[in-house]
């Protein structure tokens, strides 16, 4: 009986050993594998922000109300260019 748990336990050191081993090894891979997923992410400049439908639409009509306050002589060419700058955000 005595060499039976003797046997016992050492497989359940040695299980253990290898559980703890091979846990270090896979935490140790992850963060190797972070460090280097990390750099070689590509950096781009930010996306414009898309607008959706209804504020090109509101922007189309604004600008053409804009372009009829010109030609009618309300703007001067200097207010239109301006104004129209500021509704496309540029």
């Amino acid at each position: 009986m005595p060499g039976l748990l003797r046997g016992v336990a050492r497989t359940a050191v040695i299980a253990g050993t290898a559980t703890h081993v091979s846990n270090n090894v896979s935490r140790r891979q992850a963060r190797r594998w972070s460090e280097q997923s990390e750099p070689q992410q590509p950096q781009y400049a930010e996306a414009p922000v898309q607008q959706n439908t209804n504020d090109v639409n509101a922007q189309m009509e604004e600008l053409k109300q804009l372009g009829q306050l010109k030609d009618q002589g309300i703007l001067t060419q200097e207010e239109f260019d301006a104004k129209k700058k500021q509704i496309l955000g540029l």
